[in-house]
């Protein structure tokens, strides 16, 4: 079993929600040999420095997220989903500490650990089929220069802008919104890069 790390210790002595929970998550985390970080603010666990699970505290509920949990087998019938652009995380979601079952969590953390350990990847389909707005096309089509620098951008980069840009509803807003993009996608940038 890992040791306790002390910035989650301090996290969870700030936690106003769900700290029953969460101290009863991280020692069945520990216990199936995950280590424990502070990562985006949160208790993270991770096995052989890849993240593997991440507690995060919402309204309502607390939940546990698999980073990879898209290739976890879900008997149980229990992982959600983050959203609809969501394709790899799934999580366990908890509304009080009776719903904790540790044999559950130890089974769905001893999967992802399984597949950490065999190496496996998510096969993103936004790698495969990134459907470009019809203004991004004709925008990218005349201006080689943009074309160039969005096509350099990381996989994940390109589809942040096309969800940013695909999100609006009128025309003339997902032009806006690809002309006052431009400047970082020349420079490189991602949606939220500064």
């Amino acid at each position: 079993m890992s040791v306790p790390n002390p910035d989650v210790d301090a996290f969870v002595s700030r936690a106003k929600r769900w700290r029953s929970e969460i101290q009863k998550l991280r020692p069945i985390l520990r216990e199936c040999g995950l280590d424990e970080d502070l990562k985006w603010g949160k208790p993270c666990y991770t096995f052989e420095g890849k993240n593997v699970a991440i507690v995060q505290p919402f309204k309502e509920h607390c939940a546990l997220l698999f980073f990879k949990g898209a290739l976890l087998e879900d008997s149980h019938r229990l992982l959600r989903s983050q959203g609809k652009n969501t394709q790899s995380a799934l999580r366990l979601e908890f509304r009080s500490e009776a719903e904790i079952k540790k044999t559950l969590v130890k089974a769905y953390a001893k999967q992802a650990i399984a597949v950490e350990k065999a190496g496996l990847e998510v096969d993103f389909k936004a790698k495969r089929e990134l459907e470009l707005p019809a203004e991004l096309t004709q925008i990218l089509k005349n201006n080689r220069k943009l074309a160039k620098a969005f096509h350099a951008l990381t996989p994940g980069r390109q589809r942040g802008y096309v969800l940013h840009f695909a999100g609006a509803k009128q025309s003339k807003t997902r032009a806006a919104r690809i002309e006052k993009c431009a400047p970082k996608i020349l420079a490189g940038k991602g949606m939220n890069d500064r």
